[in-house]
């Protein structure tokens, strides 16, 4: 396990985030200053002091003002994000479910992630990661949205960064099988009777066939 320090220059604020093979265990809420557990259920196992990710934080607020001051400050470049969007289980029409937007190669760290359904901006049942780093010094970031899967609803997720000239939707529909026609229906049921017809008569020949082949094994030939 490692934490990892975030620091947004452009603002007063930072992120101490824990992680453990590449998954939040927690972050530290700097303004409430206090932990916050990617799943409650892991604070019952183990404690972590916030005063630790704060000093963390402090650190590299001020270990980055000196590396400012000896270098050109040349701002880094902004990388495009991209965005993945899929449902946590098998989709099924009046089922809970779960979508899942997975945001990579985030750099800088700053990014909105938002819901639309249909259109509509998506408040309720909402929840997100903090930042996840990369090896490559980039990181990624996962929006959820709980919902109930309805054939006329559509979704998309709404990412704007600094990479993106304008913000990018990931369109996203539940994919129902469309019904079968009665005409199908018929053609399908009378192709598999026709088949099981074909079949019984093909059985019967090689029975048959088979019977005399044997009967006639059986009477010796003119000696």
């Amino acid at each position: 396990a490692y934490g990892t320090s975030v620091y947004q220059s452009y603002e007063s604020r930072g992120q101490y985030t824990f992680e453990f093979d590449g998954d939040e265990e927690f972050y530290v809420d700097l303004q409430k200053k206090q932990t916050i557990w990617r799943i409650p259920a892991f604070a019952e196992l183990t404690s972590f002091d916030p005063q630790g990710g704060l000093q963390e934080i402090a650190t590299a607020k001020h270990n980055l003002e000196i590396l400012i001051k000896r270098s050109n400050s040349t701002m880094a470049t902004n990388k495009a994000p991209e965005v993945t969007v899929f449902p946590k289980s098998p989709v099924v029409l009046g089922e809970p479910n779960t979508l899942i937007c997975f945001v990579d190669n985030i750099f800088p760290p700053v990014i909105n992630i938002t819901w639309l359904s249909s259109g509509h901006p998506v408040t309720a049942g909402v929840s997100e990661t903090s930042f996840l780093s990369n090896p490559d010094h980039t990181f990624h970031k996962i929006a959820y949205l709980t919902f109930l899967p309805s054939d006329d609803d559509v979704y998309d997720c709404k990412v704007e960064h600094w990479g993106l000239e304008e913000p990018y939707l990931k369109h996203w529909e539940p994919e129902i099988p469309a019904p079968m026609s009665e005409l199908t229906e018929t053609m399908v049921c009378a192709l598999g009777l026709a088949v099981g017809l074909m079949g019984i008569v093909v059985g019967t020949i090689f029975i048959i066939q088979g019977l005399r082949s044997g009967g006639a094994s059986r009477h010796p030939g003119p000696l």
